[in-house]
């Protein structure tokens, strides 16, 4: 039985690689099962998360020019090579499941050269925005959105990872399954005066929240740290570095880069800080969650909330709301008997995503054998 996941990279930081990486290691541990990940640009870059050396790798060497537009003449004509390099390995590979975790050109003609193989895609991003713009999109949008809905109606299934999101799915063929995490024998330090929050440094991470947050928690805790994690995108980290100095925060914040042993990492903290726009399932939660790292989250659409047991395991902030993420802080920044109690609640509250449990429904949707 062959596995196929379906993706551009797997050379990056991303909650998209590391879940597949997971997934495809579980994968391949089962009795008679093969898996193959299948690329469009790995530029001969090695993984960038651990994968079981019995997995194999291909790559299709489109090479999209990402800083194009994807209609550009340049990138029609590197979508016409990945369609027919595409439909040929999958012609020779006759998978019994294809994977495709991802949006790509391929998503419109995928359910059209999948032969007999079932077709699933994966959503790792919130259509909670999508879902406002449609009620007053233009007609040519609208036109767009019935392409994109009659397209995913011909995927086998359409798996997202929480209750809320699989609203959002247009066609009756949504199956909601939650990203994995390992189980982790470390414990966050929570006597530690440090902060942490981590992520692509991008508009929709809304760090500046964050950063307004702690011009109001210094006040009151001038030795405490807070340390952001992530690799930076389209410039976004210098405007933020820029209103640090501006508020003269340059000591109480610092921007790290990003990290390959964010476990190791996060228990030299103690508290967890989210404030995104958007979120559909963060695995930098779930990371927090295996540590016993308390936190504190704006509740925004729709992945913090279908995490956190507010108030049990952590807490959830009106979102957008700036003073109200400060006075939370605060507050457990105050208590450390609350981020004790909060601490064993989330290494207990985890077990609901460990990758055993979550793969059990991955091997249910794909009828594969059990270990």
């Amino acid at each position: 039985m062959r596995i196929v996941f379906n993706t551009d990279q797997i050379h990056l930081h991303g909650g998209i690689e590391k879940v597949m990486a997971t997934k495809a290691n579980y994968f391949v541990t089962l009795p008679n099962v093969e898996v193959i990940i299948v690329t469009t640009e790995q530029q001969d870059l090695p993984p960038r998360y651990r994968l079981d050396p019995r997995i194999t790798l291909i790559d299709l060497g489109v090479n999209y020019e990402r800083t194009k537009s994807y209609f550009s003449l340049t990138n029609i004509k590197k979508a016409v090579k990945h369609f027919r390099r595409q439909k040929a390995l999958f012609k020779t590979l006759k998978p019994h499941a294809i994977i495709s975790p991802n949006f790509n050109f391929d998503h419109y003609w995928l359910p059209f050269i999948k032969g007999h193989s079932l077709l699933i895609k994966e959503r790792h991003n919130s259509r909670f925005f999508e879902e406002k713009a449609r009620k007053t999109a233009s007609f040519l949008k609208k036109i767009k959105y019935q392409l994109l809905d009659w397209t995913e109606a011909h995927y086998d299934h359409m798996v997202v990872l929480n209750k809320d999101e699989a609203a959002y799915v247009k066609t009756p063929n949504a199956v909601v399954i939650p990203n994995p995490i390992e189980t982790s024998t470390l414990w966050a330090d929570i006597n530690q005066k440090q902060v942490i929050a981590a992520g692509r440094i991008s508009p929709v991470k809304n760090f500046g929240d964050l950063v307004k947050a702690w011009q109001l928690v210094k006040e009151e805790f001038p030795d405490w740290q807070l340390h952001i994690y992530g690799e930076d995108y389209v410039g976004t980290k210098a405007i933020l570095e820029a209103e640090v100095m501006q508020k003269k925060m340059e000591n109480n914040i610092h921007f790290k880069g990003s990290v390959s042993n964010m476990l190791e990492v996060m228990k030299e903290y103690s508290i967890y800080a989210m404030s995104s726009q958007t979120e559909c399932f963060p695995m930098v939660l779930l990371e927090a969650m295996s540590v016993g790292l308390p936190m504190i989250s704006y509740d925004c659409p729709n992945g913090p909330r279908n995490i956190i047991d507010n108030g049990e395991d952590g807490y959830l902030v009106s979102h957008n709301n700036v003073e109200n993420l400060a006075t939370e802080l605060k507050s457990l920044m105050r208590n450390t008997n609350e981020r004790a109690r909060l601490q064993t609640n989330a290494k207990k509250n985890v077990e609901r995503f460990t990758t055993k449990m979550v793969m059990k429904q991955w091997e249910e949707l794909l009828n594969l054998p059990h270990v």
